[in-house]
């Protein structure tokens, strides 16, 4: 069951007052942006967001460039402080504000960066199964067996471009998935990574950025030898305490487990 949260964040239409005639504003739930991994698109948040829409918020999903519908603008120059900018755009575009930010995997750099440049529209970081970064930090930094991925593309024909990891047998499948159907759609969705990506540091360096909530859900499924999780600090930047929540699932559990993610995303405005 998908959990209605009771408070409202943000605004999004008009209605008529049926005692002044008045137009007002009418307040709507959290806008969500849900920002995809290494090597997806936005498609693979297409389970999700009818869930989170059906409660009542806005939801943005988009496919980071060099991805996606986005793929034709894959360079190499295309790079991590690409993907911020992205994402920065969007939101002052759309003139979101209140936003509850969700990185999964790769995307955890993406938003804890958007989140330096503009503090004061993100209300939540969700850090879904993702990397988590401190100030000055690489992939490399935060997953060291990603140096393996820029040695690989270094001695591939192009030099910059990884392509998406293999699928392994069960239990761990491709990103986690398991299912067959499940991961033919999830194939049609994969392209490489360009390197830049996975070399250009993260920016904390804005101390707003250290009041802003943050929530970690961890995929505890099966998890590919060299991967490693950080462990959470007990005390969160804000000073309050840490909120760690898990899914007995794969990686891709925007895929795999996407009602049972949808309620935990629920729960951050209730």
């Amino acid at each position: 069951m998908i959990v209605v949260p009771k408070q409202y964040r943000g605004m999004n239409s008009n209605r008529q007052c049926c005692v002044c005639g008045r137009i007002r504003k009418r307040e709507i739930m959290s806008t969500f942006l849900l920002v995809h991994g290494a090597w997806h698109s936005g498609q693979c948040w297409q389970r999700v967001v009818p869930l989170l829409e059906s409660a009542g918020h806005q939801v943005y999903a988009p496919s980071l460039t060099g991805y996606g519908d986005k793929e034709h603008l894959l360079t190499p120059e295309v790079g991590l402080d690409t993907h911020v900018d992205d994402l920065v755009k969007l939101i002052n575009d759309k003139d979101l504000t209140e936003v509850v930010l969700v990185g999964h995997s790769y995307a955890g750099l993406v938003i804890s960066s958007v989140a330096n440049q503009i503090p004061d529209r993100i209300a939540h970081l969700v850090y879904l199964d993702a990397m988590v970064p401190e100030d000055g930090e690489t992939a490399v930094d935060v997953q060291p067996m990603t140096q393996n991925l820029i040695d690989l593309a270094a001695s591939s024909g192009s030099g910059w471009r990884v392509p998406p990891l293999p699928e392994q047998p069960p239990p761990l499948g491709l990103f986690g998935v398991t299912d067959p159907t499940d991961i033919a759609w999830l194939r049609t969705m994969l392209s490489d990574q360009p390197v830049r990506c996975l070399r250009q540091p993260v920016h904390l360096d804005n101390p707003a950025v250290n009041a802003i909530e943050r929530t970690h859900i961890h995929c505890v499924g099966a998890t590919p030898a060299g991967i490693t999780r950080r462990p959470v600090p007990a005390i969160q930047p804000n000073g309050s305490a840490a909120r760690i929540w898990e899914l007995p699932t794969g990686h891709d559990c925007m895929i795999t487990m996407p009602t049972e993610l949808s309620e935990l995303l629920l729960k951050l405005g209730s």
